[in-house]
């Protein structure tokens, strides 16, 4: 990304020398899964041996040194639903350890890849005119590795953390943060890493959840130099930011779509006036149903749900939930003044609902697996009805884009050449080596791989190897029901004749990969089956086709794919 940034700013500046330009450099940090190369994370090894509780307190006091806290802010106390860090075995330390020397190199590479950005700027002579907006971190440090931290990531999601033992994540510790990890850090991590606050990620409610350090950097435009601002800003200020300092106004239409008012504000006011009356005065902030308000400095909050509780734990009725409020002399949040200032507290929780009405919050739904999933959810889908039709070529398709063929029964069926030399290779693949499925040739066998989670892969294979010329291949899946995640029995068929079948002991429920796509005649990404590798894998004959097909009553066969038309009538239309 750095490389292709670099060029294209050279291009751009060679070509149209007086053009401004705008861009936008999103590395994924530093948000899970914490990629970086081995010798990056090895810079940090030792450094913190010390564990997450002690290096809260070092960050606080290295805040305090550096001023970029005030002085009299108070360190908040820590998590009680977390383990100290001489509560977790010693054994496993060395795992939790690495987590963490994982993390910092990532950060420490990722900082080496923005300044080569700025070094690029600074040759083209164009530095010191162009305002650059630094912001690093997780919405606050994120707690989806929960208490352990995890190999894959995408276990949370699905609700397969339990598997991410001690004993499993010891087996794997030199692999963290490579190509076969998805990993993440424990949640004692990531409140060190919102020190001085309190909670972390998705709890909106506390500045642990939402803050971040940002870095503006502007010197032919602000006069100030090396100087911390305190008035309160969001995200949604740097839009209107931006086209304040280039002077353009906010656009009324785009491309024939008539577009609402950005509501933030412009923070240009404070760049050169370190006590400007602040004037983002109102922010609320809502996710997961933890939700607070911001009015003037004061903060009213409210902790609905914690991040590594469990996915399907019954919630608590909203009234029951239990708020707090912090006054605007206290920059931590670390004094509760709610019995003290009822008053006080009723107004601000009156100006949320009034702020949650104004932008689409209300009604409040804290349901979390069946939002997560679009049948229970009623959300509206790209891809509409139970059949799809991809053809070779097609790849990189999100998961957002290919029917979701997941808690249902369904079939995969494809039209293939087998070459003379015979068949090799993958025919579809959806997912990642953390968890998909894969219809493939193996060894000449039509082979079907279901990676659950990276825990385990089940594969069923054909007795016989693939005849030479067209073919269709099909697998049928009969999903076990009720429930989401649960198995079933894969059947594979050749020209309608059945070949194989085995049992899949269980399922992914919610998501194979954040990044990981659908392929038709490759795997591009991880490879969802140990079977060949990330790259040298696409089928060696041609994929003409691929149809999916559901059904969501798993006793109806309907959706089964007749071996003599459906592919075969599509495919002679080509």
């Amino acid at each position: 990304m750095t490389d292709k940034s670099i060029k294209w700013l050279s291009q751009q500046k060679a070509l149209t020398p007086d053009k401004p330009f705008f861009m936008y450099f999103a590395p994924g940090a530093t948000h899970a899964p914490h990629h970086v190369p081995k010798e990056w994370a090895d810079k940090y090894k030792g450094k913190f041996d010390q564990g997450y509780d002690k290096l809260r307190e070092e960050t606080f006091a290295r805040q305090k040194k550096l001023g970029v806290i005030p002085a009299d802010c108070q360190l908040t106390a820590s998590n009680k639903e977390v383990p100290s860090w001489d509560e977790m075995p010693a054994a496993f330390r060395p795992v939790l350890s690495r987590e963490m020397e994982v993390y910092a190199g990532f950060l420490e590479y990722t900082d080496h890849h923005v300044g080569r950005i700025v070094d690029a700027l600074e040759k083209l002579q164009i530095l010191d005119d162009t305002l650059i907006y630094c912001i690093v971190g997780d919405n606050g440090a994120s707690a989806e590795g929960s208490i352990n931290g995890c190999f894959n990531e995408m276990s949370y999601f699905n609700g397969l953390q339990a598997m991410e033992t001690p004993e499993y994540l010891t087996e794997r510790l030199d692999q963290l943060g490579g190509p076969e990890s998805y990993n993440h850090y424990a949640v004692g991590w990531a409140l060190a890493m919102n020190t001085p606050f309190q909670w972390t990620k998705q709890v909106a409610s506390h500045w642990g959840g939402t803050r971040n350090g940002t870095v503006v950097h502007w010197p032919n435009g602000i006069k100030a130099k090396n100087e911390i601002r305190s008035q309160f800003t969001h995200v949604i200020d740097v839009a209107p930011t931006v086209l304040e300092v280039a002077g353009l106004p906010q656009p009324e239409s785009v491309n024939g779509i008539q577009q609402e008012a950005i509501e933030g504000v412009s923070m240009r006011y404070s760049f050169d006036e370190a006590k400007a009356a602040e004037q983002h005065k109102t922010q609320y902030f809502e996710i997961f149903c933890n939700r607070s308000i911001y009015h003037d400095g004061w903060t009213a909050v409210t902790r609905h749900r914690t991040p590594w509780g469990s996915t399907t734990a019954k919630m608590p009725a909203f009234d029951d939930d239990v708020w707090e409020l912090y006054s605007d002399k206290d920059w931590s949040q670390a004094k509760n003044l709610a019995s003290e200032m009822p008053g006080k507290l009723r107004d601000l929780q009156r100006l949320w609902l009034i702020e949650a009405a104004r932008y689409k919050v209300l009604p409040l739904d804290d349901r979390l697996i069946e939002k997560m999933n679009p049948d229970t959810a009623g959300r509206p889908v790209l891809i509409k009805g139970k059949t799809q039709l991809l053809f070779g070529g097609m790849g990189r398709l999100s998961e957002n884009c290919v029917l979701s063929i997941k808690n249902k029964s369904h079939s995969v069926t494809a039209e293939i050449l087998v070459p003379e030399k015979g068949a090799e290779g993958v025919i579809i693949s959806q997912g990642a080596n953390i968890g998909g499925w894969s219809l493939y040739a193996n060894k000449g066998k039509l082979k079907y791989c279901y990676n659950w989670g990276g825990f385990r892969h089940f594969f069923v294979e054909s007795a016989d190897v693939l005849p030479t010329g067209q073919h269709q291949v099909r697998m049928e899946f009969a999903y076990a029901g009720d429930g989401l995640g649960k198995g079933g029995k894969a059947t594979l068929f050749v020209d309608g004749k059945q070949v194989g079948q085995g049992d899949i002991g269980a399922t992914l429920a919610i998501v194979f990969s954040a990044d990981d796509g659908c392929d038709v005649g490759e795997d591009s990404g991880a490879p969802v089956s140990p079977d060949y590798g990330p790259v040298g894998n696409a089928f060696t004959g041609e994929v003409k086709g691929v149809q999916l097909s559901i059904a969501d009553d798993p006793k109806n066969s309907e959706h089964l794919v007749n071996p003599e038309d459906a592919i075969r009538a599509a495919m002679g239309r080509q």
